[in-house]
């Protein structure tokens, strides 16, 4: 029976989610498997990754072929790299401490671009924050500043206006009114 490491699809529809599996190569996708040993989700970012190492490991170690996926999946956490180093050790081409010491720092090295990456991911994030802050702080500036001027100028054509209609009604007031009805009963 040929074993395999490979993905099973779950999730909703455009929105995938894997579990990473034990399987008999004859077994559909998403089907029967003999072991869980983590599961992938690529829709975060980075991706997120959880498995069970030793357990991986194990099944290398007794011949379970991964698939393409999910051999990028076992070297981005290493397991692949276990592997090579413990067939190394078996052949006598380096003792048990130096494969051990190779792969402490090969996971700092990686745990480093990890977290560089999460950094990274965030401190983007901020500034594009900030940006959009500073245009939203920049366009209320400007409309407050329109909304300004057109006060003042509403303002300045009130106080026109209100002149005007003060010197009408000083006009009005110096005439002396006269009284056309009462000539107008006289002439008769």
């Amino acid at each position: 029976m040929p074993v395999k490491i490979r993905l099973t699809r779950h999730g909703r529809k455009s929105q995938p989610f894997y579990h990473i599996v034990i399987a008999d190569s004859r077994a559909p996708r998403d089907g029967k498997y003999i072991e869980r040993i983590g599961s992938y989700n690529p829709n975060t970012n980075p991706a997120t990754i959880d498995l069970n190492f030793d357990s991986a490991l194990t099944w290398l170690q007794n011949g379970a072929q991964p698939t393409e996926t999910a051999r990028a999946i076992l070297s981005y956490r290493g397991v692949m790299l276990k592997n090579h180093l413990l067939k190394g050790v078996k052949k006598g081409a380096l003792t048990q401490e130096q494969a051990e010491a190779k792969f402490a720092a090969w996971v700092n090295v990686k745990d480093g671009k990890i977290q560089a990456k999460i950094d990274g991911l965030l401190n983007k994030k901020d500034s594009e924050k900030k940006s959009r802050l500073n245009a939203e702080t920049k366009i209320n500036e400007e409309r407050a500043a329109a909304l300004a001027k057109k006060k003042s100028e509403l303002a300045a054509q009130l106080a026109k206006a209100d002149s005007k209609h003060v010197e009408t009604e000083e006009v009005i007031d110096s005439v002396e009114p006269t009284n056309e009805s009462e000539e107008n009963t006289n002439q008769e």
